[in-house]
């Protein structure tokens, strides 16, 4: 393959370099395309064809259902190690050695305390404010507790800005459950692991002592691993270009939460179980609205089965379906949406349309099963994916900012009207 890319525009040919990634994945360099041609720009909507970076971080090839972080399969990940090894090489690069990964989680740990002030932001909020909206607003005000901004040239004040926020950020995340549950707000212990710590305070009651299920442990750290990085995604991409102007690491997070609310992007798996709800509310019938998600005709949409990158299956799903029928099978929870779960979940894998077109139940599918097995409300799934995207989120502006990444302004082509004279408001 040449090295360069030809446009022709009219009589004029231009040409570009081509751009060639460690996985044999090849792009087109345009960054000179407008002031060579004398203006020419491209048009693509939702970047579908746009690379708006170089990364290290990680590997998606949607096709043959590979996803890598850091060069480690997303399989191995999640087998052999825990959600803080994983973020620890989503971060720096390279999984942890015994020695600093202990000093990594003791780090957190000492950072695992809000300013008290914070409470007072939370009481603001009526009980059915969105955990959402809760949780982006709480991690934009950790910036007014910690107005210094970070010298993304001090290796020292970007791990402590990093720490800072992992260990306060499953604060945030427990303490939205709990003022949507009227629950009072608590804190984790020292003597416990990061994922142990966020069942404690999401879960312990005010007049017994939370007792660890090794089960839900687990699977949770599953959850949290699969969640970590996906690329370029909308909320990734949006902490990148926020941060591309230099607004801090905390502003940035805060902005990407607010991506992650979207139905489209974190709040998919939300959207299934409330479509597992209507589903139940109208008999349960599987089988009738599996025909209805066959028909053409008919507006419904199955939710939580396909992806619109991963063309053949989602490696995560095949992961955390284990972790669903373990969850399950230790609960041994009755919830008639479940057992709706579990009847689409039967006749997608057996279905003949369904598998022709390779629409096995996504990682959102088995995501929202176990939240839901779990006891946490369906408005805080969005949350917990939150939780699991946040060392990917700093570890995708760690690279921006470090790169020395010029700040994101994307052109536009106008459509709009032409010039036009002015009227005075008396004739209009």
């Amino acid at each position: 393959m040449s090295d360069i890319a030809k446009l022709q525009i009219g009589e004029n040919t231009y040409e570009f370099p081509l751009v060639k990634g460690t996985e044999n994945e090849v792009a087109i360099e345009l960054k000179t395309l407008r002031g060579a041609t004398g203006g020419v720009i491209t048009v693509d909507p939702g970047f579908k064809n746009t690379g708006s970076c170089k990364s290290a971080i990680t590997f998606l090839n949607g096709e043959e259902g590979i996803l890598r972080y850091r060069g480690y399969a997303i399989e191995d990940l999640a087998e052999k190690a825990d959600f803080l090894e994983v973020a620890y090489a989503l971060i720096f690069g390279d999984l942890p050695t015994k020695e600093q990964l202990e000093k990594f989680h003791a780090d957190i740990k000492e950072e695992s305390v809000v300013d008290e002030e914070i409470k007072k932001i939370l009481d603001a909020f009526p009980k059915n404010a969105h955990p959402m909206g809760v949780l982006s607003s709480l991690t934009s005000a950790l910036t007014a507790f910690n107005p210094s901004s970070v010298n993304v040239d001090s290796e020292e004040e970007m791990y402590n800005a990093i720490v800072k926020i992992l260990g306060k950020f499953p604060v945030l995340v427990a303490w939205t459950m709990r003022k949507k549950k009227g629950l009072p707000l608590n804190y984790g212990s020292k003597s416990l692991g990061y994922v142990e710590n966020v069942l404690k305070m999401m879960f312990e009651n005010p007049n017994e002592e939370y007792k660890q299920n090794p089960i839900l442990v687990n699977a949770l750290d599953k959850l949290l691993i699969l969640h970590a990085d996906h690329e370029q995604n909308c909320s990734t991409s949006t902490v990148r270009i926020v941060g591309s102007s230099h607004a801090g690491l905390f502003a940035s997070l805060s902005a990407g939460i607010s991506a992650l609310w979207g139905p489209l992007h974190g709040g998919a798996n939300q959207a299934v179980l409330e479509m597992l709800e209507a589903i139940k509310d109208d008999g349960g019938d599987t089988k009738k609205y599996m025909a209805k998600a066959k028909d053409k005709e008919d507006p419904f949409r199955l939710m939580g089965f396909g992806h619109r990158v991963y063309k053949n299956f989602d490696p995560r799903a095949k992961i955390i379906k284990v972790a669903a029928d373990e969850v399950l099978a230790d609960l041994g929870v009755e919830d008639p949406i479940l057992d709706v779960a579990k009847g689409l979940e039967k006749e997608a894998l057996s279905d003949e349309y369904f598998v022709k077109r390779k629409l096995y139940p996504n990682v959102d599918f088995y995501s929202g099963i176990i939240y839901r097995a779990m006891g946490i409300p369906v408005e805080m799934f969005t949350v917990m994916f939150a939780l699991g995207r946040l060392p990917g989120w700093i570890a995708q502006w760690k690279e921006m900012r470090v790169n020395k990444e010029p700040i994101g302004r994307p052109r536009q082509v106008y459509v709009g009207e032409n010039h036009r004279p002015f009227t005075d408001l008396n004739k209009r």
